[in-house]
């Protein structure tokens, strides 16, 4: 898969993911196949304002190519200064867009899923990001649109190949869905048949190096995006790897073995963090995921869940059994799932898909992750 000039093989990225997809989850993923490996959502705003905390999330670790950054903006200019604030300083090789994120806050301000039903500004930051990036290849990701009654996503993927886009990625959910329910693959096989000139990558649902590959046959899709499929499962981008080249092998570890990958996850955690308390805290959301399936007690769980230093950690993880088994249990979904009941929209966003609003001063987000 070509994104302008980069090479992507396998055909596979890490969909960026806030709180997750730091330098040391990259890195953690990487190092188990290939594919491309997206930061956390960072806001134009920040990144022009050079934001402390945004220009740590941008940190890439040696040797990590593609850099690939995800912008999320709702003013053509601040997202354009971005673009060319990346390209001009080598801040990253590639440029993603953001306007597939479904939380409240940043769709009450227009932004993430929300923008693309105002098709007037969705092309202005389009060509503004397309302009500004100059010689790096820009990409979006999206979903469906805001609810069945307000979908954007062919109208959305027209624009992209008209401004210059490299490739579009589709989440097969509305906004208003969230999480919830079941990816519409069939939407993704519609954004494709539309849209011929660049490649079309297709996310949700994707819990197994099989799920990739009966999207990829299903929808015709030219790659897949994961995002929740790999929480606490860095080797699905082994099994992956192997399934696009045709292996039949899969990663099926112990629990010692998934132990050993929690204490390499907090390690570069702390490498990342240059903290060993704000590491060990982050990782804590990461022990529910590593462990789903297992029968690891909940004594072991409790204190792998409030350790507070490495060597506390390394405790509980020597305390569970090596020689476990992996469990069926432990396949299928993960992350949050429930549906909303509505998306948080600026007042009359509905009213007219083509008028360009008046968004207000503080719809830019001043911080980045999400």
């Amino acid at each position: 898969m070509k994104l302008g000039p980069i090479e992507v093989w396998p055909p596979v990225v890490l969909a960026p993911m806030a709180g997750i997809t730091n330098a040391a989850y990259r890195t953690l993923c990487r190092e188990q196949g290939g594919g491309l490996f997206v930061s956390e959502m960072i806001t134009t705003r920040a990144l022009v304002e050079r934001n402390r905390k945004t220009f740590t999330m941008i940190r890439f670790e040696p040797g990590e190519r593609p850099r690939s950054i995800q912008l999320y903006g709702v003013d053509p200019v601040t997202v354009g200064r971005a673009a060319r604030m990346i390209a001009r300083e080598d801040l990253a090789d590639h440029i993603d867009l953001n306007f597939g994120c479904p939380v409240p806050k940043v769709t009450r301000r227009g932004g993430g899923s929300a923008l693309p039903y105002k098709r007037n500004l969705l092309r202005a930051i389009l060509r503004e990001a397309v302009a500004g990036a100059g010689a790096l290849p820009v990409t979006m990701k999206m979903r469906k649109g805001i609810d069945d009654d307000h979908l954007t996503y062919l109208d959305a993927g027209r624009i992209a190949v008209e401004e210059g886009v490299a490739a579009v990625a589709l989440h097969g959910r509305t906004a208003v869905q969230h999480y919830g329910g079941v990816a519409d693959w069939e939407a993704i096989a519609r954004l494709k048949e539309a849209v011929t000139e660049i490649p079309v990558l297709g996310n949700g649902d994707i819990w197994s190096a099989e799920d990739a590959l009966a999207m990829m046959r299903r929808t015709g899709c030219d790659g897949v995006v994961v995002g929740r499929g790999c929480l606490g499962r860095p080797w699905l981008f082994r099994d992956l790897a192997a399934a696009m080249e045709g292996r039949a092998e899969r990663a099926r570890p112990t629990l010692g073995e998934v132990a050993a990958a929690m204490a390499r996850h907090a390690e570069l955690l702390v490498e990342c963090f240059g903290s060993e308390p704000h590491a060990i805290a982050d990782f804590r959301k990461h022990v529910g995921w590593y462990l789903k399936g297992f029968e690891a007690g909940g004594d072991i769980r409790r204190e792998l869940a409030t350790a507070t230093t490495l060597d506390g950690l390394r405790a509980g993880l020597a305390a569970l059994d090596p020689a476990v088994p992996w469990p069926q249990a432990a396949e299928g979904p993960r992350g949050r799932s429930n549906p909303r009941d509505r998306v948080h929209l600026p007042e009359g966003w509905l009213d007219d898909p083509y008028e360009t609003p008046a968004l207000s001063g503080d719809a830019e987000l001043a911080t980045s992750g999400g």
